[in-house]
């Protein structure tokens, strides 16, 4: 396990699912915790329970729309008053399944918004600190999304696409901060392939609507598709990478995507 005592983790999207899953693993490895997504006080409250339950020192919860940067500057000033990020990992992410034919700008500004100008916007303020420090970990979730294409999700598919781009540059700007023995500062994107989160539901409903409503034959129809290993991810797993990626050990691992696709990237 990560020794991540004394540094503070800022996780967007973190009140379910992957997001929840990375912020309750970098919290057993004694990170302070910032929470963010938007939640109902309950669901909040809960979130800062689980990853306090799970070991963090001290954990917050922070509302901000990740489409308003406005918003998202003062999140990160808080943050900032609160300790500052040392670790950022940008997992807040929406998605629509729909045609060109069938969709608006609406729809594309609020994918683009949240998966990628979110995500740029929390880097932008979070980097030249990590810098300053000599350890800093940005880890960006984005998707295998990020690395082939699927029809039905142009927006979604621009957004994870730029996501990895912007990461492989943050990561050169940044390659040469800090030192060996502190970490140095490593900008990475975590490309999950199907795991069981709340995004895929859609899809699964779909897929379970082709075999009478069948739920458990809709993911096979969707593994078989795409992920040869026919096994989807936990989100727990995609915690445990995140993790490993915050080890001081891992300072020469910038600038990647690393899938956790059981093979489909691999065809």
């Amino acid at each position: 396990m990560t020794e991540l005592t004394g540094k503070t983790a800022l996780v967007t999207g973190s009140v379910q699912g992957i997001g929840l899953s990375i912020a309750t693993c970098l919290a057993k490895a004694g990170a302070r915790v910032a929470l963010h997504g938007l939640a109902t006080p309950e669901q909040a409250a809960e979130a800062v329970a689980a990853v306090k339950g799970a070991g963090a020192p001290e954990a917050k919860f922070f509302d901000a729309d990740i489409r308003d940067i406005a918003a998202v500057d003062a999140m990160m000033q808080a943050v900032a008053e609160w300790g500052g990020a040392d670790i950022l990992v940008n997992n807040a992410g929406i998605q629509k399944t729909a045609s060109y034919a069938e969709l608006d700008a609406a729809t594309w500004d609020a994918i683009i918004g949240v998966n990628l100008s979110g995500a740029f916007h929390t880097m932008r303020h979070a980097l030249p600190v990590m810098a300053e420090r000599g350890y800093g970990r940005v880890i960006n979730i984005a998707s295998v999304h990020g690395l082939v294409a699927s029809v039905n999700k142009a927006p979604y598919v621009a957004s994870k696409f730029g996501l990895v781009g912007m990461s492989k540059v943050a990561a050169l700007e940044y390659a040469a901060a800090g030192t060996k023995a502190k970490g140095g500062v490593t900008v990475n994107c975590i490309a999950p392939g199907w795991t069981e989160t709340v995004l895929i539901e859609p899809q699964v409903a779909a897929r379970a609507a082709l075999h009478g409503g069948d739920r458990d034959l809709g993911i096979a129809d969707l593994l078989a598709e795409k992920q040869p290993t026919k096994r989807t991810s936990n989100p727990s797993e995609i915690g445990e990478l995140a993790l490993w990626l915050c080890n001081p050990v891992a300072h020469n691992v910038t600038g990647t995507t690393i899938p956790v696709d059981g093979g489909w990237t691999a065809q």
